[in-house]
């Protein structure tokens, strides 16, 4: 394969791969943070670029290296039981829980909450998530190519409305950048890390991983090797792509605070910016595309999530579970992008670590050789850590294993206090598994001589 051709179709996956990750609901957290962040956006941005691009495009690199075939097929590293658990759970997340219910409530948000008075009441809302939704199940049920179609030409056309605006934002900004809110006054580095989970995008790095995975050996063949390569070059063009259109939507919001205020979230500050620079008009364009790019991501996470439940329950059909999946997704969309954000954080905080540890164990697996122990030991203390992390964000805090960490743990003030028993788990469990394999050899070395 010549050079030129094989370039070619590095940078073809790694445009694919942004737009896997670059779905509507993206642009809402980068606008919301920069502006609660105010002056402190880019330290604050750094640390959502962590958890937003760096941990998810890792995700991807890590199936390029690990050889596994799926999630599941990852998690039996572990066990096969964490590996059934954790990718039922997470396609819960990405699918019916949270991501599917706001991609509805992110199109409501922007396509059409603009447009109606304050006393709209709940019943637009309504209506719209029943047609949403079921439009999504139609087009689920029956593929189609015009669902292709509107992704391939919607992307650079999103890109290039979302571009002008951040243009505009920067030649012409709305005005100074203010203050930080409380939430962000001290260590906005850790809020803007935290943040990031929000994208939900390291969790969908196990799902996306692979169909990169597969498009580049349909591309440039199955050596382990080259695939790792290519797949790393991918995921820099995303990243940088990422990286770009994330810090300006975060300069955008912080720069929109001074004149137009703050607003709850961030589809709410994309409308109010569309509309300060391009009136009415704007809100017409961008509410069209957002609704159509969120129809796009809500078909594929339909299908993609009720192919994964029709694999674990075979004997209900796909079309039923994606029937169930759409109006599920519709029931909990009504609840409202605020109230759904907040309880996601949750669950997020509980189970977002675990992932990026996971990432992290799969490109140390050579050099502890893939000792099962390592894995076990490492997650369960993450996890120990993590889910009392999401109680207290949940606001049912265990008051007397809280204090506890608080006092013993580093960095349990800024929402990592998982790192370093992460860290310990993996040690433990390294020498564990070497004292067990000695006390195995020594058993079989007697068993011979008797």
């Amino acid at each position: 394969m010549s050079t030129n051709k094989q370039s070619s179709q590095t940078l073809v996956i790694g445009l694919m791969l942004f737009a896997l990750f670059f779905g509507a609901g993206n642009l809402i957290f980068p606008a919301m943070l920069g502006q609660s962040a105010g002056s402190n956006v880019w330290e604050a941005t750094i640390g959502f670029l962590i958890t937003g691009v760096a941990m998810p495009l890792l995700g991807v690199f890590a199936f390029g290296i690990s050889g596994s075939e799926d999630l599941q097929s990852l998690g039996n590293r572990v066990h096969p039981w964490f590996s059934a658990i954790y990718t039922f759970i997470l396609y819960l997340s990405i699918g019916p829980l949270f991501a599917l219910p706001r991609a509805g409530s992110v199109s409501f948000e922007i396509g059409v909450k603009p447009f109606l008075n304050e006393n709209a009441g709940h019943l637009p809302l309504a209506i719209f998530t029943i047609v949403f939704f079921g439009l999504s199940c139609v087009l689920s049920l029956n593929p189609t190519k015009i669902v292709d179609v509107v992704g391939k030409v919607l992307t650079p056309l999103k890109l290039t409305f979302i571009g002008v605006l951040v243009l505009a934002a920067i030649i012409r900004p709305i005005g100074a950048i203010q203050a930080p809110t409380k939430e962000f006054l001290n260590h906005s580095f850790f809020t803007g890390f935290q943040q990031g989970y929000l994208t939900m995008d390291t969790l969908a790095a196990f799902v996306f991983g692979i169909i990169i995975i597969n498009a580049i050996k349909t591309k440039q063949g199955t050596n382990k090797r080259s695939i790792a390569i290519t797949c790393a070059k991918a995921s820099g063009i995303a990243a940088l792509v990422l990286v770009i259109v994330y810090s300006a939507l975060s300069y955008m919001g912080a720069s929109s605070v001074s004149k137009l205020g703050h607003f709850s979230n961030g589809g709410e500050v994309l409308a109010a910016v569309a509309n300060y620079y391009f009136g009415s008009l704007g809100n017409v364009f961008l509410g069209l595309m957002i609704v159509i790019a969120c129809l796009t991501t809500s078909v594929g996470l339909i299908t993609s999530c009720a192919a994964y439940f029709h694999k674990v329950f075979p004997k209900i059909s796909y079309r039923v579970i994606a029937v169930v999946l759409s109006v599920f997704s519709a029931l909990v969309a009504n609840i409202g992008l605020n109230q759904l954000i907040k309880i996601s954080v949750p669950v997020l905080t509980a189970i977002y670590p675990i992932a990026i540890m996971l990432i992290f164990l799969t490109f140390a697996h050579s050099l502890f050789k893939g000792r099962r122990l390592v894995y076990q030991l490492s997650l369960l203390f993450t996890f120990i850590v993590s889910v009392f992390d999401g109680l207290k964000a949940a606001e049912i805090p265990v008051s007397s294993v809280t204090n506890v960490f608080a006092n013993i743990l580093p960095f349990y003030s800024t929402g990592l206090g998982w790192v370093v028993p992460a860290l310990v788990g993996g040690v433990i469990g390294y020498i564990l598994s070497l004292l067990l394999h000695q006390e195995g050899q020594a058993k079989m070395s007697k068993e011979k001589i008797s």
